[in-house]
């Protein structure tokens, strides 16, 4: 064969160095692949594979949006309890340091009127006991001007301590009712004594030493039958 030589046949070492790298770029000159080519246009394989994986990456991006959408909504339901619980707690301490200032005050007053009305349940009480302690009907004729005199004295005495607790206690003379039943009506008004003239004047005096007077006449003329007929 050519490619075999003698040992004893003379080879050109140099001729056979130089030959064998010219047949080389026959190899090197082959074509490029259609594949490495950047310019070509692309296959319907590619395009299938490029749409699966646009529609893998837009399911993708779906998933992502949708958590997002969740953690949105999660968010703005944690925003919106928080600002209901700084609203209501504001309303309701509010409310109740209000609530307990009038409670304060209103059980303030009550106490003081129940106070009151205890006060005048036990003067009335012994004004009504003094009253129905005197028995006319064991009057003589020795002290019916003493005894006339003290039951009198009873009667004036247990008199005021009704008018000064009708001026303390609504309750008593019915403006309580009349204030709840008709709330647009005005209270009186107080009348001023000192801007009311003279004659009048003597007219509420008498008025209220009338009794008194009467009481003291009453007892002066019985005093005086009683030393007649002795």
């Amino acid at each position: 064969m050519a490619g075999e030589h003698d040992a004893t046949e003379f080879v050109d070492t140099d001729f056979l160095a130089h030959k064998t790298p010219l047949a080389r770029p026959a190899a090197a000159s082959a074509p490029v692949p259609a594949a490495a080519d950047p310019g070509r246009a692309p296959n319907r394989e590619e395009v299938d594979r490029k749409v699966v994986e646009a529609q893998q990456k837009l399911a993708e991006l779906k998933r992502t949006q949708d958590e997002l959408e969740r953690e949105r909504a999660a968010l703005e339901e944690l925003r919106r309890r928080q600002n209901e619980f700084q609203t209501g707690r504001q309303e309701i301490i509010q409310n109740l340091t209000r609530g307990l200032g009038l409670l304060e005050e209103a059980e303030f007053t009550a106490r003081r009127d129940a106070e009151q009305m205890a006060k005048t349940i036990a003067d009335f009480r012994t004004a009504l006991a003094r009253v129905q302690s005197v028995r006319d009907e064991a009057w003589t004729r020795e002290n019916f001007p003493v005894e006339l005199t003290r039951g009198l004295t009873a009667i004036e005495n247990a008199r005021m301590e009704w008018n000064s607790a009708r001026l303390k206690l609504p309750a008593l003379s019915g403006k309580a009712l009349n204030r709840t039943a008709d709330p647009a009506v005005p209270p009186p008004a107080a009348v001023n004594l000192a801007n009311l003239p003279l004659p009048q004047l003597c007219k509420i005096g008498l008025a209220f030493t009338l009794p008194l007077v009467a009481a003291v006449l009453v007892a002066l003329g019985a005093f005086l039958l009683v030393l007649v007929h002795r």
